[in-house]
């Protein structure tokens, strides 16, 4: 344990979160997990759709708590407001004044429509940084589109990537363009702040979950827009390396990413097969032999069970691994040494522990300066009072 001081990069922003569901939220939980002062307002009564979205619930009957929710709300304060109701939108409009972020990812027009346009915030409070999320976009023929992230992973070509083949679409096993989406608005909003320090103005920064997603392609991509292939879903194997996926041995399967020639003249070597077999000596013939690859992979691996099998790929020096279920990630001791579980203390639910964030900072020295004390998710409203309160102080002090 290091004495040296933990690191909350953004500890003197204020974020005002007016987002709901899972994309705008991941963002301000990213911002919230560097420091920042994220005010989440919700709608009274009912909050955030994803208090509701389950089960899993857990908790108490009398106040059931959604675990969907408690994924994107760490590091948050909650707020009711009716943004209908000229006082709660009075108060929205105090800490737009002193918030330095403001996050929406409301269908286009419906802030104008509460009379809290985009360009309105952003004349009162001309250093505001606002991330601005929907689902295709805030312009051209489809800008108004309803943002759901299966539909966007369809609508954005994901879908047709991922499966065993072309005719079994499948969708990623967590809400990825939602995810992205509030990745890339994080990332903006943190470059408009860089800007704000030289310019004193702030941003409008836009993302959606269609241009998240199309972010991604990589080399799939360019293998339409250069090459002018379509990819297509392939199952548990690499479209551009071989061999390189999911290979089963005598007890289940393990996976191998053998990227470079050197790799599988290694892998070769280490379990008896010849490098230069015709048609397999070079990456590009084993991408096009790729079921004479994955036959003659599965035939070396044959006798062999898993954990033996990945003892002797490592001995070998073939960057290998299992698939592991979630319950073993997270009881993984490589998991817990990189941070990424977080204990809590919950109003309702007491201490619990959280998937934590994916960022460790470290001094010149290489002590470790990561903020370890995390809030947990908000119950509704919990902290009004206290954000009332403290907007009086700042009338008061001036």
């Amino acid at each position: 344990m290091t004495d040296a001081p933990l690191t909350a990069p953004l500890d003197d922003l204020l974020v005002v979160d007016l987002s709901r569901a899972l994309a705008g939220p991941h963002a301000t939980q990213m911002l919230g997990d560097l420091g920042a002062h994220v005010v989440k307002v919700e709608a009274p009564g009912h909050g955030d759709d994803t208090r509701g979205w389950g089960p899993p619930f857990v908790g108490p009957d009398e106040e059931p708590v959604s675990t969907y929710f408690l994924c994107t709300n760490r590091n948050k304060e909650s707020i009711a407001l009716d943004l209908k109701a000229e006082a709660d939108r009075d108060l929205l409009l105090r800490l737009v004044d002193r918030a330095d972020v403001l996050v929406e990812n409301f269908r286009t027009g419906v802030l104008e429509r509460l009379g809290l346009g985009i360009e309105s915030l952003t004349e009162r409070n001309p250093r505001l940084v606002v991330l601005s999320i929907t689902g295709f976009g805030h312009d051209g023929p489809e800008g108004g589109r309803a943002g759901y992230d299966q539909i966007a992973q369809g609508e954005a070509g994901l879908m047709s990537l991922t499966g065993s083949g072309p005719e079994d679409p499948q969708r990623v096993g967590v809400p990825i363009a939602d995810l992205l989406s509030g990745m890339y608005g994080a990332y903006g909003v943190l470059a408009a702040l860089h800007e704000r320090e030289r310019t004193g103005r702030g941003r409008v920064v836009r993302t959606s979950l269609l241009a998240a997603t199309v972010g991604v392609h990589a080399f799939q991509g360019t293998r339409w827009t250069v090459a002018g292939q379509v990819g297509r879903a392939q199952g548990n194997h690499h479209p551009s390396i071989a061999p390189y996926g999911l290979f089963r041995c005598r007890d289940g399967a393990v996976q191998i990413a053998l990227g470079s020639e050197g790799l599988w003249r290694k892998f070769c070597e280490g379990f008896g097969l010849d490098p230069a077999a015709p048609g397999l000596a070079t990456n590009p013939e084993r991408v096009a032999a790729r079921e004479r690859v994955i036959e003659v992979v599965e035939a070396a691996f044959a006798d062999w069970d898993a954990e033996p099998l990945l003892a002797r790929l490592a001995e070998v020096g073939i960057p290998a691994g299992k698939v592991r279920t979630l319950d073993e990630v997270y009881e993984w001791d490589q998991t817990a040494s990189q941070g990424l579980l977080v204990d809590v203390e919950h109003p309702v639910l007491g201490r619990v522990t959280l998937p934590g964030p994916p960022l460790r900072f470290f001094d010149g020295d290489g002590q470790e300066v990561t903020r370890r004390d995390h809030g947990a998710p908000p119950t509704l409203d919990q902290h009004g009072a206290s954000i009332r309160a403290w907007l009086e102080e700042q009338v008061a002090e001036r």
